[in-house]
C-alpha cells in the first residue's frame, strides 16, 4: 500500500527533483553546487526515474544498474579530485540513456492516461524538462570532444562548472525557442545538435499537449 502511494506521486518526486537540479544553484556557492550537490540531485532524480518506470521490471532492473554506475562514478571522482575523460564521458552517456528512456517512459504513460489530473500535468512538465537535459548533455559531449563547437561560452572545459552552467541554459533556451543569440553553434554537429533540440520541445508541445487537452476536453463533454 505505501509503495503505491508513493508511485502515485511519481511524476510530482521526479518533476521537484528536477528544479533542484535547474535552480539549486542560485541557493549555494557555485563549486560546491556543481562538485557536490549537483551530482546527489542527478542521483536523486536517477531514483525518482526508478519510481517512475518500477512497473516495468526488466526497465527497472537496468536503471538499478544506472543508478550503482553513477554512484560509483561519484565516488571515484571524489577520491581522485580530478577529472577522468574517459569516465565523465561514460557517466554523461548514462544520463542521455536515462533521460531519453524517461522521456519516452512519461509520454506513454500520459499517452495511455485516461483521467487528466495534477499527475498527469506534473508528468508533462517532467517530460519537457527532461528534452532540456537530453539536450544539455548533448551538447556537453560535443563540446567536451570537440572544444570549440560553440562560442560566446565564455568558458573553457578547464572550467566545468562554468561550462556546464552554460550549456545548461543553451539547451533550455534552444528548446523554448527563445535563442537570444549570445551562444552559437559553430560546427557541423553542434548546428545538428541545436536543430534537433529545437524540434523535440516543438512536436513535444504541439503533440503531446494537443492530447492532454483533447483528452481534459472529451472528459468534460461526456461529464
Amino acid at each position: 500500500m505505501f509503495e503505491n502511494k508513493i508511485y502515485f506521486y511519481r511524476f510530482e518526486l521526479f518533476f521537484f527533483s528536477q528544479i533542484a537540479i535547474l535552480f539549486g544553484s542560485l541557493l549555494f556557492p557555485s563549486d560546491f553546487f556543481e562538485n557536490i550537490l549537483s551530482p546527489v540531485l542527478f542521483l536523486m532524480n536517477l531514483g525518482a526515474g526508478i519510481l517512475l518506470i518500477s512497473k516495468n521490471k526488466k526497465l527497472m532492473w537496468f536503471f538499478i544498474v544506472l543508478l550503482i554506475f553513477s554512484i560509483i562514478f561519484f565516488g571515484v571522482k571524489a577520491m581522485e579530485k580530478q577529472e577522468i575523460k574517459f569516465l565523465n564521458f561514460l557517466n554523461m552517456g548514462t544520463y542521455f540513456l536515462f533521460y531519453v528512456v524517461v522521456a519516452f517512459e512519461i509520454i506513454k504513460q500520459i499517452w495511455g492516461t485516461k483521467i487528466i489530473n495534477k499527475n498527469v500535468i506534473f508528468g508533462l512538465m517532467s517530460g519537457y524538462i527532461s528534452l532540456g537535459l537530453i539536450g544539455f548533455f548533448m551538447c556537453l559531449t560535443i563540446e567536451m570532444s570537440y572544444p570549440g563547437s560553440f562560442t560566446g561560452l565564455l568558458a573553457t572545459i578547464n572550467q566545468p562548472e562554468l561550462l556546464t552552467e552554460r550549456l545548461m541554459y543553451y539547451s533550455y533556451i534552444t528548446l523554448l525557442t527563445i535563442g537570444y543569440g549570445e551562444i552559437v553553434p559553430v560546427s557541423r554537429l553542434a548546428q545538428k545538435a541545436a536543430v534537433l533540440i529545437g524540434m523535440m520541445g516543438q512536436f513535444y508541445l504541439v503533440i503531446l499537449t494537443a492530447i492532454v487537452v483533447g483528452k481534459y476536453v472529451n472528459k468534460n463533454n461526456e461529464g
